[in-house]
């Protein structure tokens, strides 16, 4: 090989490893974006987090079906799903958060919900924390959710997957129950409390819920969040199921006289659910969907099983 030869492959090997030195520079820089949590709120992330708290247990719930539970280094009282969730250290609960104890665990990540945005978020967020806020108001969101998390922790193929095995037992019910005629659908009445009775308004994903099993609420006529209901109310609308999410509820329904001649105490169509199920943004939502629809529509659901 000449001399010239030589030196141009010279040239080509410098370039080479200069190439190379720089992708490999790029790969190892840490991640730096900004999003827009469901409080509308601008949050700067740096890096994937490996010191992760979360104060509610909708939250907590996705980081561990995430693969994430070894990042997780503070929950609050009330994340008992999975059991693991119960032995990490605890922050606070449902109200109450100990600043202190965050401040003491150190995190790069904070997980907080809607109830959180008055007072905790501007705390923790003056003590320098990267605070994200989750309110997920439907399935949609739910799953929206489960995929921000995945992106900020770097667990995005999971997240794809769970995403994808919810919209596919959503589907497997709706392809059945959005063919149903209004006749066909069923009267529910979810209560989650008694005294007086409380139920679910049209903006809930309990009453998204109950739609996709096959059901119509009837509180939805009284409005969006949580109304209530006078019980001449409920025997005037004479619902054919009934599904609470507490054992005091169900003992009200079941005992209270002036109910015995509504359909769904006539037809023995009175039931309870876990609210954990219900109630939390998190891939066991769809389990409740399930359960629902069994619930609302046995004859189908039996049938196409």
């Amino acid at each position: 090989m000449n001399r010239l030869g030589l030196l141009l492959l010279s040239l080509i090997l410098t370039i080479s490893v200069l190439t190379m030195s720089a992708i490999g520079c790029v790969e190892n820089e840490p991640k730096a974006f900004t999003l827009i949590d469901d409080l509308g709120r601008e949050v700067g992330i740096e890096g994937s987090p490996s010191r992760i708290v979360s104060l509610a247990p909708s939250n907590t719930e996705i980081l561990f079906a995430l693969g994430l539970e070894d990042k997780v280094c503070g929950v609050t009282t009330n994340c008992n799903y999975p059991a693991e969730a119960m032995d990490k250290e605890k922050v606070g609960g449902f109200t109450g958060i100990d600043i202190e104890k965050i401040v003491a665990i150190a995190p790069d990540l904070i997980l907080a919900e809607d109830m959180h945005k008055y007072e905790v978020i501007p705390a923790l967020e003056r003590l320098g924390f990267t605070v994200i806020a989750l309110v997920p108001h439907n399935l949609q969101e739910v799953m929206d959710s489960i995929e921000l998390i995945g992106s900020i922790t770097d667990t995005q193929d999971k997240a794809a997957q769970i995403v994808e095995d919810m919209q596919q037992r959503i589907q497997a019910i709706t392809d059945i129950t959005d063919g149903l005629t209004e006749e066909e659908k069923v009267s529910v009445l979810y209560i989650i409390w008694h005294e007086p009775i409380m139920s679910v308004g049209s903006d809930t994903r309990i009453h998204e819920l109950i739609a996709k099993a096959g059901g119509t609420n009837i509180a939805a006529i009284a409005g969006e969040g949580y109304p209530t209901l006078a019980l001449e109310e409920v025997i005037n609308i004479n619902p054919q199921v009934i599904i609470v999410d507490s054992q005091a509820s169900l003992d009200f329904v079941l005992n209270e006289s002036r109910l015995s001649g509504v359909a769904a105490l006539v037809d023995n169509r009175v039931y309870s659910i876990d609210p954990d199920l219900t109630n939390r943004p998190t891939p066991r939502i769809v389990e409740a969907l399930e359960i629902m629809a069994e619930i609302i529509q046995p004859g189908i659901f039996s049938a196409a099983e």
